[in-house]
C-alpha cells in the first residue's frame, strides 16, 4: 500500500491508535477526520506531505511527531486538536497551510524552524493555551 485515501477513516469514533505502513508516501484529504477517540499515531518517513485536514478534529490527540521527511504541513491539518500539547516541527518543513492548528486550545508553545518560508492564515487562530511562539 502507498496511498491512504481521502476520507478513509472518516469519523471513526473508536480509532485510539494507528500505525501507517513504511510503504505509504501519501496520506489523502480528511484521512483522520472526526476520529475523536484517537491519541497516538505513527507516520513513516515515506510521507512528505501532510495534506488538507488529516487530524480534523481529532480531539484526543495530545502529541505527534512529524518525521523530518515532510515538507508540507496543510490547510486545517492539525485544526480542532484541541488536546494536542505539544508539536516539533522539523527543519525540513518549508510551508504551514492556512488553519493549520487553529482551534488547537492546550497548544502551549510552538517553535517555528527557519526553513519555513511560508506559514498561511488564521495558523493559531482560536489556540487560546499558546503564551510562546519562537520563530
Amino acid at each position: 500500500m502507498t496511498i491512504i485515501g481521502d476520507f478513509s477513516f472518516d469519523n471513526c469514533k473508536s480509532l485510539t491508535q494507528m500505525t501507517i505502513p513504511s510503504s505509504v508516501t501519501k496520506i489523502g484529504k480528511y484521512c483522520f477526520y472526526g476520529c475523536s477517540k484517537l491519541e497516538q499515531i505513527s507516520i513513516p518517513s515515506s510521507v512528505t506531505v501532510l495534506g488538507e485536514g488529516i487530524f480534523f478534529e481529532c480531539t484526543s490527540l495530545t502529541q505527534i511527531s512529524i518525521p523530518s521527511s515532510v515538507i508540507k504541513i496543510g490547510d486545517y491539518c492539525f485544526y480542532g486538536c484541541s488536546m494536542l500539547e505539544q508539536i516539533s516541527i522539523p527543519s525540513s518543513v518549508t510551508s504551514i497551510g492556512n488553519n493549520a492548528f487553529e482551534g488547537c486550545t492546550s497548544l502551549v508553545k510552538m517553535i517555528i524552524p527557519s526553513s519555513v518560508n511560508s506559514i498561511g492564515n488564521s495558523v493559531f487562530n482560536e489556540c487560546s493555551s499558546l503564551k510562546e511562539i519562537l520563530i
